[in-house]
C-alpha cells in the first residue's frame, strides 16, 4: 500500500488511542524541528501523544534510540497497536548454532517487553512479525567483528512486519535492542494496556569503536555474580560489549584456580567470596547472549599481595614482596601493599599455571589483560634478594624498568607456553614502561595493546598512535567512574562522560569507562555506574559530533528506559524536568 495510506492508518490509529486515554490533563505535543515534546493540556487530538514516552518514540531523528544510530535514521510519526501474544519472529529454517543464537535473543526480547508489563490487550488481529537474516555462520565476538545492522518495519493494514539483516548474530542482536527501543505502552480507560511500535523505520546503523567497554574491579570489594549480571544487562541496553573485569588486586585473590588452590585459600575474603570455573563460564555464556565479551585482568607485576603469601611454606620462596608492608607508603602507591618478585625463577612457573587456568576459562583465542600499572619502584629497591640479583648495577630508574621489562619478558614467556601460540593480544595500562620515550625499546607494538588513563589534554594517546601502537582509552578525569567519592578526585556526571572524546585514528581499538571498587559493593555499585556508562556507550558507538545537550532527551528517555528494565541508574534531574523537556 501507499505511503500516504499507512501514514493515515497510523495517524487514525493514534487517534483512537488519544480518545481512550482522555481522563489524562497532560498530553504530549511532538515539535520535530525542535525534536521536542512538549507537555500541554487540552482537547484530544491526533497531534498529540498520550504520554511522553511515546511521544518520544517518534520525536525527532533518533526519537528515544540510545545510542543514537550512526549511517541513516527514518522513523514515521504513525503508531500500530498490538498484543504481545500476537508478536512472532521468523528465522532461516536450517538448524544450526546461529538459529539457535536467534532463538535464545528472541527470548530475551520478549522478557524484555513483558517486563515493562502490558494485560487484558484485547487487540489480537494486529499482528507484528520480525523476520531476521544473518548473513554468516561467524559466532566469534572480538575486534573484528561485523556489529552492523539494517532495519526496516513496514505496516499494511492489521500487518506489521519488521524486517531485520545483518552479517553476524551480533548485529542481528543491536538491531533487536534497537526494535525494543521503538515499543512502548499505552494504557486504555477500561484497563486495557496493549504495546504500540513505530509504523514505519529505516535505520542503518554500526559502531564507531570495536571496543566499547566497562571495567568491573572485584578485588578491593567481592560483587556477586547476580550483580554483574545486572551490569551486562545494562551494557547489552547500551550495546556496550566488552566488559574488562579486573578480578584480582592486592587487596583480595577471589579468582579459584584448580592447579593453585593456595590461591584463593590466602587470598579471597571468605569461602563465599570466591569465583568458581563454573561461574566463569555462566558469565561468558550469559554474556554472549547479550552481545558482551569478558575480558579478564590479573594485575601484575604490582597489585599482587595476598593470595601469593604461600611461596615460602610451598618451597617456592617469596613470589611477591612488600606483601602487606608499613608503613605502606613506602612500598605502594595504595595499601595493602605486594609486588611480584621478578628475580624469583619460580614466579613463572607459577604464573604459566595461573595462565594456563584462566585460559581454560576462556573462549579460544580471547585476548588477555596482564596489567602492569603503577609498580613501586622504591618496593623492589628494598628488597635484599632484588638489590643482590642486582648486584653492581646502579639502582638507578632504567636499571629497574629493565628488571620490569625482564619480568614482563618472562611473564609473556609463560603465557605463550600456557595457551600454546605466540599471537594472543596482550593489554597493558599505561605506565613507566609505555613512556614514548622507552616503550619501543620494551614492549612490541604488534603484541602488546597499550590502554591508557591519562587525562583528557595529555597527548600520549595520539603519541602511541604514532608510534604505530593500538590503544584502548580510559580517560581518567572523565571516564573514572569512581572519582568524586575520595581525595581531591572530582565527579564526572554523564555530561562530562558523554562529551570526551577519544582519537579516531585505526589504532585506537575504542575505550572504557571505569569503576573501581575501593568505595563499592553490591549495595552501591549500579547507580555509580549506572546511566553514566550508557553516557559513554553512546560516544563509543556513535562518536557524534555534537554534545551532551543534543542528547539530553534521549538520554533521559534511556535512563528510565534502563529503570524499567531493572538497572538502579540514579536520578539526574527532577522529574518535572523530565516531564518538560527542554524547560531546565
Amino acid at each position: 500500500m501507499g505511503k500516504a495510506y499507512l501514514v493515515l492508518m497510523g495517524i487514525l490509529l493514534c487517534s483512537k488511542l488519544y480518545e481512550s486515554a482522555s481522563n489524562s490533563l497532560w498530553r504530549w505535543k511532538c515539535n520535530q524541528s525542535a525534536g521536542a515534546c512538549t507537555r500541554v493540556s487540552g482537547d484530544v487530538d491526533a497531534t498529540l501523544y498520550p504520554s511522553l514516552e511515546t511521544c518520544r518514540l517518534v520525536c525527532g531523528t533518533a526519537g528515544g534510540l540510545w545510542p543514537q544510530p550512526t549511517v541513516g535514521t527514518v522513523l514515521s510519526d504513525g503508531l500500530f497497536q498490538f498484543s504481545l501474544s500476537s508478536l512472532k519472529f521468523e528465522f532461516a529454517s536450517e538448524d544450526n548454532d546461529v538459529t539457535t543464537y536467534l532463538k535464545e535473543i528472541a527470548d530475551l526480547f520478549n522478557k524484555t517487553l513483558s517486563s515493562i508489563s502490558a494485560s487484558n490487550c484485547s487487540n489480537t488481529d494486529n499482528t507484528v512479525t520480525i523476520s531476521i537474516v544473518v548473513l554468516t555462520n561467524n559466532m566469534d565476538l572480538n575486534w573484528k567483528t561485523d556489529e552492523g545492522y539494517n532495519l526496516e518495519i513496514l505496516t499494511a493494514g492489521k500487518e506489521n512486519s519488521v524486517k531485520i539483516s545483518a552479517n553476524t548474530i551480533f548485529g542481528a542482536r543491536h538491531a533487536l535492542e534497537t526494535v525494543s527501543q521503538l515499543i512502548e505502552l499505552f494504557s486504555n480507560n477500561n484497563g486495557e494496556v496493549c504495546h504500540v511500535i513505530v509504523d514505519e523505520a529505516k535505520i542503518s546503523d554500526a559502531p564507531n569503536y570495536n571496543h566499547r567497554g566497562l571495567l568491573l574491579d572485584t578485588a578491593r570489594n567481592f560483587l556477586s555474580i547476580s550483580s554483574i549480571k545486572k551490569h551486562v544487562d545494562g551494557m547489552a541496553h547500551s550495546k556496550l560489549n566488552v566488559l574488562h573485569w579486573h578480578i584480582t588486586d592486592s587487596q583480595s585473590f577471589p579468582l579459584e584456580l584448580p592447579t593453585l588452590p593456595n590461591m584463593t585459600k590466602y587470598g579471597a575474603y571468605s569461602d563465599s567470596k570466591i569465583y568458581h570455573p563454573t561461574d566463569i563460564a555462566e558469565l561468558i555464556s550469559y554474556a554472549k547472549l547479550r552481545g558482551v565479551r569478558i575480558i579478564i585482568e590479573i594485575d601484575a607485576p604490582s597489585h599482587a599481595g595476598n593470595g601469593w603469601q604461600w611461596g615460602p611454606d610451598a618451597g617456592l620462596g617469596d613470589l611477591s614482596v612488600c606483601i602487606n608492608q608499613q608503613p605502606w607508603r613506602s612500598f605502594c602507591i595504595q595499601p595493602p601493599c605486594g609486588q611480584l618478585n621478578p628475580v624469583n625463577s619460580n614466579l613463572y612457573k607459577v604464573l604459566k599455571d595461573l595462565y594456563s587456568d584462566v585460559i581454560n576459562m576462556l573462549p579460544k583465542g580471547e585476548v588477555f589483560h596482564m596489567g602492569g600499572d603503577e609498580v613501586y619502584i622504591p618496593c623492589w629497591n628494598s628488597t635484599p634478594e632484588i638489590i643482590a640479583y642486582l648486584g653492581d648495577k646502579p639502582r638507578t630508574t632504567e636499571t629497574f624498568l629493565d628488571l620490569w621489562s625482564d619480568y614482563q619478558a618472562q611473564a609473556l614467556e609463560a603465557f605463550d607456553s600456557a595457551v600454546g601460540n605466540t599471537n594472543t593480544p596482550i593489554i597493558l595500562w599505561t605506565s613507566h614502561l609505555t613512556e614514548v620515550s622507552v616503550i619501543e625499546k620494551y614492549l612490541s607494538k604488534t603484541r602488546y595493546v597499550i590502554q591508557t588513563w591519562v587525562p583528557a589534554a595529555d597527548t600520549l594517546p595520539q603519541n602511541l598512535l604514532d608510534l604505530g601502537y593500538q590503544i584502548i582509552a580510559s580517560t581518567k578525569d572523565t571516564w573514572y567512574l569512581d572519582h568524586g567519592f575520595w581525595g581531591n578526585t572530582v565527579y564526572h556526571n554523564w555530561r562530562v562522560v558523554y562529551n570526551n572524546k577519544i582519537p579516531t585514528a585505526s589504532g585506537t581499538l575504542g575505550g572504557e569507562v571505569c569503576m573501581w571498587g575501593e568505595l563499592v559493593d553490591d549495595s552501591s555499585v549500579e547507580s555509580r555506574v549506572w546511566p553514566r556508562a550508557a553516557a559513554a556507550a553512546e560516544r563509543l558507538w556513535s562518536n557524534p559530533k555534537t554534545n551532551a545537550d543534543q542528547a539530553e532527551r534521549r538520554f533521559y528517555r534511556h535512563r528510565e528506559r534502563l529503570v524499567s528494565r531493572g538497572i538502579n541508574a540514579e536520578a539526574l534531574t527532577p522529574r518535572w524536568c523530565y516531564q518538560n523537556e527542554g524547560e531546565c
